[in-house]
């Protein structure tokens, strides 16, 4: 964890729950809670691919619900916003940047094994070899901002920007192989506003939005290392 962390957080079992003091504004196009939102708090849950006693594949049946149920069993009451992934949450990265007053902390998973090219043709069955360790970007950023609704849709747009630059960077390709990657086919980011100074825009003409771009590039740069590393003990 960075020496200075505000935003409080638990890994249970395989879900990294990051609960609210009071109730936040949060944007996501989560499974779970999408949309622009008041929440108590946000989830990342990592569901079992393997066919096992385990799994009852139950995520895949109604996965709100699943979500739902899950939040009140981790005691996250009220509106929660629930991600999924197939990563492994010891590949979980935390990252913070600050500056002029503002902070950001984020929550980063990162797995590309589903990884497409925007505009890429839709994929009804992935490859056998995909099926086990299918790969999701899921990032979470908590800010102290107070954002605007349009500040909120922006950050969306910018962390958006800041993982494809960093796919392009370490030219990850899409599953075909024949492009490089904008991101995967799952990908979720929940951004969620603060109570601090007010910022009525986001975008990387502010500081707010140099700060978005730069969490997300080192999470998501950091997060492709331990990806990488967790695929290749898995395959051994």
């Amino acid at each position: 964890m960075p020496t200075s962390w505000n935003t409080s957080y638990r890994v249970v079992d395989r879900t990294l729950v990051v609960p609210f003091t009071s109730v936040r504004r949060v944007i996501s196009s989560a499974v779970h809670g999408g949309g622009i939102v008041h929440a108590n708090g946000i989830l990342n849950h990592q569901v079992i691919n393997e066919k096992s006693p385990a799994n009852d594949f139950s995520h895949e049946k109604d996965p709100s619900r699943y979500l739902g149920e899950l939040a009140k069993r981790l005691k996250v009451h009220g509106r929660c916003v629930g991600l999924m992934t197939a990563v492994d949450m010891r590949c979980l990265v935390l990252q913070r940047v600050e500056a002029e007053g503002l902070w950001i902390e984020g929550f980063f998973t990162v797995g590309v094994s589903n990884a497409v090219r925007a505009g890429d043709a839709i994929v009804t069955q992935l490859p056998t070899k995909t099926e086990i360790k299918i790969g999701t970007i899921n990032i979470i950023l908590i800010t102290n901002a107070r954002l605007s609704s349009a500040a909120m849709v922006c950050a969306v747009g910018v962390a958006t920007e800041s993982k494809t630059a960093m796919l392009f960077s370490e030219d990850i390709k899409n599953m075909s192989g024949t492009h490089v990657a904008t991101g995967t086919g799952t990908d979720v980011v929940a951004v969620a506003s603060g109570q601090g100074p007010f910022c009525r825009f986001s975008g990387t003409h502010t500081k707010m939005g140099e700060l978005i771009g730069r969490v997300v590039s080192q999470g998501i740069k950091k997060g492709l290392q331990k990806y990488r590393a967790w695929r290749n003990s898995s395959m051994k």
